[in-house]
């Protein structure tokens, strides 16, 4: 698996975009590949069919003569605008947008409506306001909580219409 993530990464990245995510799924079968650009020109500059037929195109060379790998079916596509946020530099692109992040373990609720009894909190829709000493720091109801990058289950931005 880590193989394949780096193989598909490195092609990814020789036609300027970013590997998001990779899914595998029906055993295997499946690869879901989701993509970003590199260097986007501004906020409008965002992947398009296009690209995704080249990136599509070039992986399934690649993962044919390069990693002999049984799949049947490739996707590639945009990673949307509500992305997942994975790697420490996600949440610094981003400073400044809306995220919903899921924790492992919950937190001590710091929260104005928060009372001795309430429960450790594990997510979270708020601002993101960068990153400081592998966390992430986020904007929740007026409090800017402290999130350990290894803690996050689930991370992916959450934009408004």
């Amino acid at each position: 698996m880590q193989d394949l993530h780096g193989l598909i990464d490195k092609t990814v990245a020789q036609l300027g975009y970013e590997l998001v995510d990779l899914e595998i799924s029906n055993r295997g079968k499946l690869l879901r590949v989701f993509i970003d650009k590199l260097s986007p020109v501004d906020v409008k500059d965002s992947v398009n069919i296009d690209d995704c037929v080249l990136v599509s195109n070039q992986l399934g060379n690649v993962l044919t003569v390069e990693h002999e790998i049984d799949y049947d079916r490739l996707e590639v596509s945009s990673a949307g605008m509500d992305r997942v946020l994975k790697k420490e530099k996600d949440f610094v692109r981003f400073s400044g947008e809306r995220a919903q992040i899921k924790l492992r373990l919950g937190i001590k609720d710091e929260s104005a409506n928060a009372t001795e009894t309430t429960l450790p909190r594990k997510t979270f829709l708020g601002i993101l306001k960068g990153v400081e000493a592998e966390s992430v720091l986020l904007e929740f109801e007026g409090v800017t909580y402290k999130l350990a990058l290894n803690n996050i289950d689930k991370a992916r931005l959450s934009p408004v219409f």
